[in-house]
């Protein structure tokens, strides 16, 4: 589709209400832009599939988001500082049932057909963070910075320090409060009058008026609808496309009330939804378990010929990426087509000799599309960014095509190493799109850029740091190939050992021969836990709901890891260790059991689980003097969250192992 045919497509979206077909789009998008395509069809088909943007009824049929969202009702929970102070912060309370397009100072909210006023908060900025993490915790900074111009310019002052205080947008609910007589537990049901532009009808409803029996059916059927969410689209794109199918598996039960907040049921009711760590960003995902790495660069949808030569190639680079390298090969004042292909394209990225020819023309004609538009007057402020944004995009391209075509075994990349490569491509690649222009943005937009910029490069340092000790550590393990014959039936492995709903993993050698009950002691070691609460192991089938305990005598060689199975370790009531079997182990001589691998300070056993030990980790780095003083007095005085010692560890580990026999 052309640029146009989207923005048609988008368009039409935004103001149906009705269920639609492939026919009803077409006509409207041929309204619109004459542009003839003889694959129209297919390519709007796939747009909206890959895009998540509307709900499928069937072949050739769909739902658009406002179609399925305006005529439902959810809850709003005020929290008890709402009330004291008369407000209701909107933050990511009206997920999925917004316009996604909006940010949440748009919204407007009513009550008996009357607006409710606006009013505005002033306080740390750490104090707003948690109405705004459904979008993701890594994005809300991001949206107090947007609530107003003063905020944006207070963050941007210092990209890695957060401003003192910060003011917020809010609504007065001062004299709605006082008439409701609204007390701590009550709700308001949120009916939405207008999805496209963000406008809500409030509704009171007493804390004592729904039933546990109705609220525990809303909560079965919203966790069936998230883990038929998961299954179906993956991690997906985002929260908010996360959450939005998760209402729409979750059928008409879920999609009406009585029912629980959303905030409400993340964060304080389910325990099989968990907020997991996604690379440099976060998901929810089932309790317990980790998001599966990918196998590259994520791929584009929608593709030109030059994108799908791109893509083919493992470089995922659009049209609109493409045309800002040449607006920089402009502001370089370099010509040179060979050297300007070389940069989108880096010579590690494997590609047949035709379809770089075909590049080399599609470039030459763009340079000399632009050249006559250029002007290096407005791209003062544009060039150095684009120019340094194009290198950051240009060395993720290079370095995921070397870890391709390296021969290295993924088990001993860090994790999520590739998702974390195409978020910064992604991230570096959204820029690009925004400075494919001759007019430059705003210059509070271009200083926003500029920091994101750095914080994308140092982000890009530290996997790159990961990934080179990793392939070292591959190639001194690897020096030798089987040239060591074990006995038949005795194999050692790579076991990788990941604490749910945290960034702490470790990798192990360990044999087949090596029982449950001695890797007990080994997950203990790994931790730096004492082992004072019990445990089980069980098989986390794929396919399986069930989880049956194991008996500890069993050894890792009679257990079924095959096919995507999982081990599970379950400690205590509130800790989830996955192991996973990630490949053989060879060496000269005879091996040891040892960690070879890991990442990040593991928690205290006692600490309340996963989600209560990240934001102990976000009050040490962001929180207020009390804040991290709770923290750190739970967590040790000497905890750094990043810190894992690999030496230490494999003291404690062989302490731990002291003594033992036949494993």
């Amino acid at each position: 589709m052309t640029e146009t045919q989207e923005d048609a497509l988008y368009e039409f979206l935004e103001n149906n209400r009705d269920p639609f077909t492939l026919g009803d789009v077409m006509s409207f998008i041929r309204l619109l832009d004459f542009s003839r395509n003889t694959h129209l069809a297919e390519e709007i088909t796939a747009f909206i599939d890959s895009q998540n943007i509307a709900f499928r009824l069937g072949p050739g049929k769909w739902l658009s988001r406002r179609g399925c969202f305006e005529p439902l009702r959810f809850v709003i929970s005020p929290t008890r500082p709402e009330l004291v102070n008369g407000i209701l912060i909107p933050g990511h309370r009206c997920v999925p049932f917004a316009n996604p397009a909006l940010m949440p100072q748009e919204y407007t909210f009513f009550y008996k057909g009357r607006q409710i006023p606006f009013s505005s908060i002033e306080g740390p900025p750490e104090d707003f963070y948690p109405y705004y993490t459904i979008f993701g915790e890594e994005y809300a900074p991001q949206y107090v910075a947007k609530d107003n111009p003063n905020n944006e310019s207070a963050f941007n002052e210092d990209p890695y320090e957060d401003p003192p205080d910060v003011s917020i947008q809010t609504l007065d609910m001062r004299n709605l409060y006082r008439e409701l007589a609204f007390v701590p537990g009550d709700r308001f049901v949120v009916s939405t009058r207008d999805w496209r532009d963000g406008a809500f009808e409030l509704e009171a409803v007493r804390k004592d008026r729904w039933s546990k029996v109705d609220l525990y059916a809303w909560q079965e059927a919203a966790e069936g609808g998230f883990e038929e969410s998961f299954k179906s689209l993956g991690p997906g794109a985002s929260t908010e496309e996360q959450i939005a199918y998760a209402y729409w598996y979750g059928g008409k039960r879920m999609r009406d009330v009585p029912a629980y907040s959303l905030e409400d049921f993340l964060y304080e009711q389910t325990d099989r939804i968990e907020t997991t760590p996604y690379g440099i960003e976060t998901r929810f995902w089932f309790a317990g378990k980790e998001i599966p790495d990918r196998k590259g660069l994520e791929g584009l949808h929608n593709e030109s010929p030059s994108e799908e030569i791109l893509g083919r190639s493992g470089a995922p680079i659009s049209d609109y990426v493409v045309q800002s390298y040449v607006w920089d090969a402009l502001y370089r004042r370099d010509k040179d087509i060979g050297a300007l292909v070389k940069r989108i394209i880096p010579p590690t990225v494997k590609m047949e000799e035709a379809d770089r020819e075909y590049l080399l023309g599609f470039v030459s004609e763009l340079l000399a599309e632009f050249e006559p538009l250029y002007s290096p007057f407005r791209d003062a402020g544009m060039g150095p960014i684009r120019q340094r944004m194009g290198e950051l995009h240009t060395a993720v391209i290079d370095l995921a095509a070397q870890l391709r075509r390296g021969g290295i075994n993924n088990s001993w990349l860090p994790k999520h190493t590739f998702i974390i490569l195409s978020q910064i491509q992604a991230h570096a690649a959204g820029v690009l799109e925004e400075l494919d222009t001759d007019t430059p943005p705003a210059g509070d937009e271009l200083e926003a850029m500029d920091n994101s910029l750095d914080s994308m490069i140092e982000t890009y340092e530290d996997i790159k740091e990961l990934i080179d000790d990793a392939l070292d550590n591959f190639r001194q393990n690897n020096l030798s190939v089987v040239k060591f014959h074990k006995p038949a039936g005795f194999e050692w492995r790579i076991v990788q050992v990941s604490l749910g709903g945290t960034d702490v993993w470790r990798r192990i050698v360990l044999p087949d021969s090596c029982r449950l009950r001695v890797l007990h002691r080994i997950i203990l070691a790994l931790l730096g836990w004492k082992g004072e609460y019990p445990y089980h192991f069980a098989l986390d089938e794929q396919g399986s709901s069930g989880r049956g305990r194991l008996d500890l005598d069993l050894a890792l060689g009679e257990i079924d890891l095959k096919g995507g199975n999982a081990l599970l370790y379950e400690y205590g009531s509130k800790w989830t260790v996955k192991i996973l079997l990630l490949s053989r182990y060879e060496s000269e001589g005879q091996p040891e059991i040892r960690c070879v691998a890991g990442a990040a300070s593991a928690p205290p056993e006692y600490i309340d689980g996963p989600m209560r030990f990240r934001r102990y980790i976000v009050a040490l780095e962001k929180g207020a003097d009390a804040e991290r003083k709770l923290a750190l007095r739970e967590l040790g005085q000497d905890f750094e969250s990043g810190a894992f010692d690999l030496d230490a560890c494999n003291r404690t580990l062989a302490a731990a192992l002291e003594g033992e026999g036949k494993i």
